[in-house]
């Protein structure tokens, strides 16, 4: 039998979630909204959680838009390579971290050198003078390569596979596997959760990012696509230059914020249709890999 106290502290609780749930909603619904409703409408300021005037022009000039479907495309080879460096690189470091000093005698040293990078950076320029010097200006491996070890990660992974009984690891060995094989076989189904965290951590960290990619490139059509939408913040979405006559006719049913809420939409919805497959996962993996060891 649950004390009163207790029972008025978890109703208390579940009223907090409930109004901060409402809060992050609130301009999601409020955008999608905006993106349904007509130009007169939303002009008017008429428009807050539900369509006025229902309308689907803004979203026939986005997917009309080769601005848009083009960043939209760099993002997602962004995504596919940026997400797959970080697993794998997370990975080899922090299986080798994971051991105890009398099995890798450099971890301590190995450890701090990591830990260093995550709490001092060179800064800015550094790191534009060393993605020119490198070759990849302009290209999707800029926006890869310099963050192509996310530490936090590495710790996350580390930390869950010291959680594991290291009688299994003296089982594969015994069995004649090799660090290789009982990383694949062993470890890596049994840090599913810690993985998907780290998984998604970097995927949505990808997605989002977009000062480097007004930093690394030199062209627009190369922007990704949260770049993309950043830059429309600062000119016009709705460009009357090179308008063809389809366009035109458009643009008499669609403003710059109707189109705006739109590309917004188009944009978080990969990150809102993958995230639920991923949450199952995100608790366990988050908290049993923040767990110091």
């Amino acid at each position: 039998m649950l004390s009163k106290p207790y029972r008025i502290f978890l109703i208390g609780n579940a009223f907090l979630l409930i109004l901060l749930t409402l809060a992050c909603l609130f301009p999601i619904v409020n955008v999608l909204a905006i993106s349904f409703s007509s130009k007169a409408a939303v002009s008017a300021g008429q428009v807050s959680l539900w369509p006025v005037d229902f309308s689907l022009k803004s979203y026939s000039y986005v997917f009309n838009n080769e601005n848009f479907l083009t960043s939209f495309v760099v993002s997602i080879k962004r995504v596919l390579l940026g997400v797959g460096v970080n697993m794998v690189l997370s990975i080899l470091v922090a299986y080798p971290l994971s051991k105890e000093v009398q099995d890798f005698r450099s971890r301590t040293w190995y450890a701090w050198f990591f830990v260093f990078t995550m709490l001092f950076g060179a800064g800015l320029i550094p790191g534009f003078l060393v993605v020119k010097e490198t070759g990849i200006m302009d290209s999707v491996w800029a926006l890869v390569l310099p963050g192509a070890i996310p530490v936090f990660n590495v710790l996350l992974i580390m930390n869950y596979m010291r959680t594991l009984p290291k009688a299994l690891e003296e089982s594969s060995f015994m069995d004649g596997a090799g660090h290789l094989r009982t990383l694949w076989s062993v470890y890596l189904p049994l840090t599913l959760p810690s993985l998907a965290t780290v998984a998604l951590f970097s995927l949505v960290g990808h997605w989002n990012a977009w000062f480097d990619g007004m930093v690394y490139m030199n062209r627009p059509e190369h922007y990704p696509l949260s770049t993309y939408l950043q830059s429309l913040l600062k000119f016009d979405s709705m460009n009357q230059t090179n308008m063809s006559l389809e366009d035109a006719k458009i643009q008499q049913f669609v403003s710059n914020r109707t189109a705006r809420a739109s590309q917004i939409f188009v944009s978080a919805l990969p990150i809102l249709l993958i995230y639920p497959f991923f949450q199952r996962y995100f608790v366990k993996g988050l908290v049993v890999g923040s767990v110091k060891g």
